[in-house]
């Protein structure tokens, strides 16, 4: 996938993408961060053909992404937003089974292979013990997971999330973000996130694009330029960068 200077304006006066441009590692995990209201939401609802770009394009398999017609697309990439909608009284399996979606139609009923591709995705995300139970009986990490689990049932070499640990403990934080690298791991996903923290970006992900004031100022992995000096420049945040036997590489602020 490549993002070739894409320029993006709600209002058509301000730009919230500015000429960006980056690629998409495949069968990696990308995630990009930055502070609050410098487009990284914005930049993932271009390159899932949510926004229209008022300049440039987004390239997927060698074809721009707006020439995708919509089943086609959801049959290459799915995505979980930020904030996600569902009738409180539908099964899990339910909402899980409408990730099937693209691949049916008029002429192609559900079968076979949409079971399978249902029950594997329960799996995956360990919710065959929960399969009848509604979308009110679940905890907010356990709702998480349905949607990742809806988005698996699609069948998508691409999977976008929008700040999945949103509204979550850390128990839920941690175990939602091992799905995502267990997913990666397993089935070769490549996969695009967007998160806030910066320890939870450097631990779970390939390569960091990092954004600030409506541009892409670095991409790279995280070892590579999570520095003191870049997170003083991003965020504005005076902080230490650490290496440990067991956490690896982390920050740790300690002032403005």
């Amino acid at each position: 996938m490549e993002i070739n200077e894409v320029t993006f304006s709600y209002d058509k006066k301000t730009d919230q993408l500015k000429s960006v441009s980056s690629t998409i590692d495949i069968g990696k995990i990308t995630t990009v961060i930055g502070p609050n209201g410098c487009g990284k939401s914005t930049l993932l609802g271009v390159m899932s053909n949510n926004f229209a770009p008022s300049k440039g394009q987004i390239v997927l398999d060698g074809k721009a992404i707006h020439m995708y017609k919509p089943k086609e697309l959801a049959r290459k990439l799915a995505v979980v937003h930020q904030h996600n909608d569902a009738p409180s009284d539908l099964t899990v399996e339910k909402l899980v089974g409408f990730g099937r979606m693209p691949h049916k139609s008029m002429f192609k009923p559900g079968g076979d292979e949409d079971e399978a591709a249902i029950e594997q995705a329960l799996s995956r995300t360990n919710l065959l013990g929960k399969r009848k139970l509604t979308i009110d009986q679940l905890s907010g990490g356990e709702r998480q997971r349905v949607w990742i689990a809806m988005s698996l049932a699609q069948s998508t070499p691409f999977l976008f999330l929008d700040e999945p640990t949103t509204y979550l403990d850390i128990y839920y934080q941690f175990e939602v973000l091992e799905l995502i690298k267990s997913l990666n791991s397993l089935y070769g996903l490549t996969i695009v996130m967007v998160l806030h923290d910066i320890n939870q970006a450097i631990r779970y992900s390939d390569s960091l694009i990092v954004m600030k004031n409506g541009e892409i100022v670095m991409k790279g992995a995280p070892g590579d330029i999570v520095t003191e000096a870049v997170v003083k420049q991003i965020y504005g945040v005076d902080a230490v960068v650490r290496q440990d036997r067991e956490a690896g590489l982390y920050i740790v602020p300690v002032g403005i």
